[in-house]
C-alpha cells in the first residue's frame, strides 16, 4: 500500500485543517507503516503559484507548513515529507501527460469554474492545467491509494482517466505504465465550522480572526475565542436530533466530540440540557489540552530554519529515488530519447 496526498503551503493552519486533514494523515501514516507500506505527504507549492502569490510569503509557509505537519505528529522518519519544487519529476509527468489529458475534461472541473469564475480569460493556465500537476503527483509514485475529501474526488477521478488513457494508448494490459490509484475517503473527517457562522466552513481567509482557532494560539486566545463564539440561547439538547437548525450549536458540540474521540450522542450525554455558560468553558480546556503539545512543538519548530530545510531535503532525495522509475518508463513509452 503507498498512500500520496498533499496540501498547500498556505500558512496560518487552524483547527479545520487539523481535524479535517492532518490528524487523519498520522493516523494513516503510523497504520501504512504497522502494515509494511508508505505515506508520502507532500506540500504543494508548484500548485501555489497557478494563483496570485506573494514569493517570501511561500517560501516562508512552505517551511511553517512543514513545523504544523511535524508538531501535529507526521513523522519524517516513518513518512515521505517533502515539497514539489525539490522533486522536478512532479513538473516533467505533468507536461508528459499534457499530451493525454483533454480539454473537455479539464473544462468539466468543478475547482476550475469556482476559481476562475467569469474572468476565465483571465486565469493562468496553471490554474486550467491544475489538475493534470494533481494526477502527476500520485501517479509518479505508483500511488495505490490517495485520501480524498468530497471536493477532490473529481479530480482523483480525472487522474484515472489520464492514467488509464496512457496504459491503452502507450503501453500494453499485462504492462501498465500507471497504477490507477484508489480513493481514500476518511470516515472521521471533521467538518469544522467557523465560530461566528455556523454555516460557513473555518477558513484563513475569514477577515474576523476570532472565527478560527490557529494552531499558534495559545491557552488564552483560545479560551477567549471558545467563549465568544457564536452561539444561541437554548440549552444544549439531549440528543443529536435536537441540534437540528442549530448550526452554532453544532458545530461546538462536534468539534468537542472530535477532539475527545467520541461521537455527538455522548458529549450530548453528558451536556444535554446545560447551557452554553458550562459548555464552552469545558470545550475550552479540551482544545487547550489537545492543542498545547502541538503548539508548543509548533513554535520551537518553526524558528528552527535549518532544521525545516533539512527534513525537506532529505524527504525530497527519498521521493526522487521513488519517482525515477517511473519518469523514466512514461519517457521509453512515449518514444522520447533521452541519450
Amino acid at each position: 500500500m503507498r498512500i500520496v496526498s498533499g496540501i498547500q503551503p498556505t500558512g496560518n493552519l487552524h483547527l479545520g485543517n487539523y481535524l479535517g486533514a492532518i490528524r487523519n494523515w498520522v493516523k494513516m501514516q503510523d497504520e501504512v507503516a504497522a502494515g509494511g507500506g508508505q505515506s508520502l505527504y507532500f506540500l504543494a507549492d508548484l500548485h501555489a503559484i497557478s494563483m496570485p502569490h506573494v514569493p517570501a510569503d511561500l517560501a516562508a509557509n512552505t517551511r511553517e507548513m512543514v513545523a504544523a505537519l511535524v508538531a501535529c505528529g507526521i513523522d519524517p522518519d516513518k513518512s515521505i515529507l517533502f515539497n514539489q519544487t525539490q522533486v522536478p519529476a512532479h513538473a516533467e509527468l505533468q507536461w508528459l501527460l499534457n499530451g493525454t489529458a483533454r480539454m473537455g475534461w479539464l473544462n468539466r472541473m468543478t475547482q476550475w469554474k469556482d476559481k476562475a469564475g467569469k474572468n476565465r480569460e483571465g486565469a493562468s493556465v496553471a490554474l486550467f492545467t491544475y489538475p493534470v500537476l494533481q494526477a502527476a503527483d500520485v501517479l509518479l509514485y505508483q500511488a495505490t491509494h490517495v485520501p480524498v475529501g468530497e471536493d477532490q474526488k473529481q479530480h482523483l477521478e480525472l487522474a484515472r482517466d489520464i492514467a488509464q488513457k496512457f496504459n491503452n494508448d502507450f503501453a500494453t494490459e499485462d504492462a501498465p505504465v500507471f497504477t490507477l490509484p484508489e480513493p481514500i475517503i476518511p470516515p472521521e473527517a471533521a467538518r469544522v465550522m467557523s465560530l461566528r457562522d455556523g454555516s460557513g466552513k473555518m477558513s484563513k481567509s475569514d477577515p474576523s480572526d476570532m472565527s478560527r482557532i490557529n494552531l499558534t494560539d495559545d491557552a488564552d486566545t483560545i479560551m477567549t475565542k471558545v467563549k465568544k463564539a457564536k452561539t444561541d440561547p437554548e440549552p444544549l439538547p439531549g440528543d443529536k436530533g435536537g441540534l437540528d437548525g442549530r448550526p452554532e450549536a453544532a458545530n461546538l458540540v462536534g468539534i468537542y466530540a472530535a477532539m475527545a474521540g467520541c461521537n455527538v450522542d455522548a458529549v450530548l450525554a453528558d451536556f444535554g440540557g446545560k447551557g452554553f455558560g458550562a459548555f464552552k468553558p469545558a470545550l475550552g480546556e479540551l482544545l487547550v489540552d489537545k492543542l498545547a503539545p502541538i503548539n508548543a512543538r509548533f513554535v520551537e519548530l518553526r524558528q528552527d530554519r535549518a532544521a525545516l530545510d533539512a527534513i525537506l531535503r532529505q524527504g525530497a532525495e527519498r521521493a526522487r529515488a521513488l519517482a525515477a522509475p517511473t519518469l523514466a518508463a512514461t519517457y521509453d513509452a512515449l518514444g522520447l530519447v533521452r541519450g
